[in-house]
């Protein structure tokens, strides 16, 4: 007798029951075709090709910058995104694409479950691409199982050592293009190959092969399962109107052989149109029998739902027996009361407007943001010194960055506090008697200034404004301090 379902909900507490780890069972998924499965290899080469190719992808952003389109300038401190540039003190930017991740990913799983997990995780990328690797060489499923249970020839053993080379060479480009993001990639690859690169990077390169080696090639759905933290904690994002891959147990239980099922339907009897074939159970690349409801090792890929529409298409029953569905709706069906949809709801709409308002803050910013950047830091002892006229001296160390891509020459003033003197140690005075300083492209530049009031009555602590003011363009840039006296 077939088993009867399992509510999602109890599989789940099921789930949250299991133990923390677990010998490994082998996994033999099977290949499968259909419309999901076709979006997954969409989506494996579009990830991967951006991956594996953007490095080499060139950006002109003129003299003294380089041309690479995306780089992580660790040695100078920069950041390059095609027409963006990144410095450090805008690191904001970073924590703002962190931000705009992780609310996308709510989203995500608000909408669809662990889509995420199942189309676009690096996890799952990867592995479906060992996986292809080693259907090409090794054959599917039933070929595979016969092959590990039977003696070791020296065809297997030729096939098998063919696949993990190729598995090596996967995971050894997959570490290469790693370190391409952090260097010139024409260069680097050079160096690479001459033995003339870093040593930092032929180590990384060598813990990403390892990683990348180890984890989609033997530990697969462990990582999925056991290793990332994602399926414990979607269960608090998530609510009955999220989308999961569901067994509609209305319509297929109760289940058995197709011949079995037709002599019931015959005698006027209950027969459901899953006819217990399995093939959703065989396609699962982490071994789950979605039959049972919704499970914590269950990644939401959807290829179970390709395997049973093949099936059901052959016997000429509807479609989509497991489809992306909500336990409330399949109860809904079986008592008769219509199905409720309900992608855009107060959870969606939040994780939605959060994100367009972090994404617009982020845009305004960047639109509006200038090209010099002028910090402040007032000497912390001592904090000012009377001269032997009366006069209080305070001393600043002043940074200024220019972000051009060409020298720069800026004045510097300040305001707030009357009769106010300024000086700059190692600058220089033009004509009109401003202090100005001269700054390299896309370089910073420090300097010791001194400010002194003319008078010795001077408030303990007064509000004033330094404004450095770029003599090309007229742009300027404020940082507001404290003049300190007895």
């Amino acid at each position: 007798m077939a088993d009867a379902p399992v509510s999602p909900s109890l599989a789940s507490a099921e789930a949250d029951d299991a133990p923390l780890f677990a010998p490994r069972k082998q996994i033999y998924p099977q290949a499968v075709k259909g419309r999901l499965r076709t979006i997954k290899w969409i989506v494996l080469l579009v990830t991967l090709g951006i991956y594996y190719l953007v490095p080499f992808i060139r950006w002109d952003r003129g003299p003294n910058a380089p041309d690479q389109a995306v780089l992580v300038d660790l040695a100078n401190g920069r950041f390059y995104f095609f027409f963006i540039e990144i410095w450090p003190q805008e690191v904001y930017y970073i924590t703002g694409l962190l931000v705009l991740a992780a609310l996308t990913l709510f989203l995500m799983n608000a909408v669809a479950g662990r889509v995420w997990c199942g189309y676009l995780c690096p996890q799952t990328v990867w592995t479906d691409l060992f996986y292809a690797v080693e259907r090409w060489i090794e054959g599917d499923r039933r070929e595979r199982m016969l092959k590990d249970r039977e003696k070791l020839t020296l065809k297997v053993a030729a096939q098998k050592g063919l696949k993990h080379f190729i598995w090596l060479m996967i995971a050894w480009w997959t570490g290469g293009a790693w370190v391409l993001y952090f260097a010139d990639a024409p260069t680097l690859v050079y160096e690479l190959a001459t033995f003339q690169a870093p040593m930092i990077a032929y180590m990384w390169i060598g813990i990403l092969t390892f990683t990348t080696y180890t984890l989609a090639g033997f530990m697969r759905e462990q990582v999925c399962t056991y290793m990332c933290p994602w399926p414990r904690i979607q269960a608090a994002l998530t609510d009955e109107y999220a989308l999961n891959v569901t067994y509609r147990y209305d319509r297929g239980e109760p289940r058995g052989s197709m011949k079995k099922n037709e002599v019931l339907k015959l005698q006027g009897l209950p027969a459901g149109d899953c006819i217990d074939c399995n093939q959703c159970v065989n396609v699962c690349p982490t071994g789950v029998d979605i039959r049972k409801g919704l499970q914590m090792d269950c990644i939401q890929c959807g290829l179970c739902i390709d395997a049973c529409n093949a099936v059901m298409e052959k016997i000429d029953r509807p479609l989509n027996l497991i489809a992306y569905d909500t336990e409330m709706n399949v109860k809904a069906r079986m008592e008769g009361r219509p199905e409720v949809r309900r992608i855009v709801r107060p959870r969606t709409l939040f994780y939605a407007g959060i994100i367009a308002i972090v994404g617009a803050t982020m845009i305004g910013s960047l639109a509006m943001r200038q090209s010099i950047y002028l910090s402040v830091m007032h000497d912390r002892n001592p904090l000012f010194v009377r001269l032997s006229d009366g006069s209080i001296r305070n001393g600043f160390t002043v940074r200024v960055a220019n972000k051009n891509l060409d020298e720069r020459t800026y004045a510097l003033t300040v305001d707030g506090l009357p009769n106010a003197k300024l000086d700059i140690v190692g600058g220089e005075i033009d004509q009109q008697g401003r202090i100005v300083v001269r700054v390299g492209p896309d370089q910073t530049l420090e300097a010791r200034v001194l400010v002194s009031s003319e008078g010795s009555d001077v408030p303990s602590s007064t509000d004033i404004h330094f404004t450095l003011t770029d003599l090309a363009t007229g742009d300027t840039s404020r940082m507001n301090d404290h003049f300190k006296a007895p």
